[in-house]
């Protein structure tokens, strides 16, 4: 679901706009918590985040294996190392909450994993955007979720969403591919959008199956989407995948 990476240009990630935070989003995580339903809703999306981050450690050590060099196969290691830190970090807050991690994380395994196999790289190449651009898409939306935060959370959750580097390593290879041979830019742009279909799919599958989730984020708890943000949100996502994809060089 999620690697942590975003736009080299950090203005273009769609969450990080200047806003007051108020209600739960100016809270600390004592008293936001005091409320079971925002409680389970945040536990929740630890849980799927912490499995994210897991399984995108494994996908990458995965990947490594096609790396045409030592030296990107080293830098995907690097990277794969950099997800299980951020997962770890998830794993202990869980922990320090009185949550058992193992059971937060387990509801969204069958979801992430069936992404992930419904998205399974064919090559190298593919492999990189689904990284850069597949998995961006899914941290985009909890960056927009994480706006809705209490403050601990929230600072969390933006720190394991932090770039671990994909950006700029996927767009310099992407590029050169193409640069070699333009035959590449169409087989990956159609992959690329094939990514952006699963990835908003996977993303609101999520949330559908998990009744404190989508409660708060339509509303019932914590500062939630109106309709008409829902709408808007979404828009700031695939502005942001566009943007993504003329970054490698793709037509979106």
């Amino acid at each position: 679901m999620t690697t942590s990476d975003k736009p080299d240009n950090a203005s273009e990630n769609p969450a990080e706009t200047t806003v007051e935070h108020t209600g739960v989003a100016a809270q600390d995580w004592t008293k936001a918590a005091a409320d079971p339903q925002y409680r389970a809703a945040v536990v929740d999306l630890l849980g799927a985040l912490a499995y994210g981050e897991l399984a995108a450690f494994e996908r990458l050590a995965e990947d490594a294996k096609l790396a045409p060099t030592l030296a990107d196969k080293a830098e995907l290691a690097k990277m794969a190392s950099a997800e299980f830190h951020h997962y770890e970090k998830l794993r202990d807050r869980l922990t320090e909450i009185g949550e058992e991690p193992t059971l937060a994380m387990e509801p969204f395994v069958a979801a992430l994993d069936g992404f992930h196999r419904q998205t399974a790289p064919s090559d190298w190449l593919e492999g990189l955007v689904k990284a850069y651009v597949g998995d961006s898409i899914a941290s985009d939306f909890y960056r927009e979720v994480a706006a809705r935060l209490d403050t601990d959370s929230r600072e969390l959750v933006l720190a394991v969403l932090d770039d671990t580097g994909h950006a700029g390593f996927a767009v310099e290879k992407v590029r050169a591919a193409i640069d070699a041979d333009p035959r590449v830019g169409g087989r990956l742009a159609l992959w690329a959008r094939r990514l952006m279909g699963e990835a908003l799919s996977q993303s609101q599958r999520v949330v559908a199956d998990r009744d404190a989730l989508s409660t708060m984020l339509v509303g019932g708890v914590a500062d939630g989407f109106d309709l008409a943000e829902v709408g808007r949100m979404f828009s700031r996502i695939t502005e942001a995948h566009t943007k993504r994809m003329a970054a490698l060089g793709l037509a979106a």
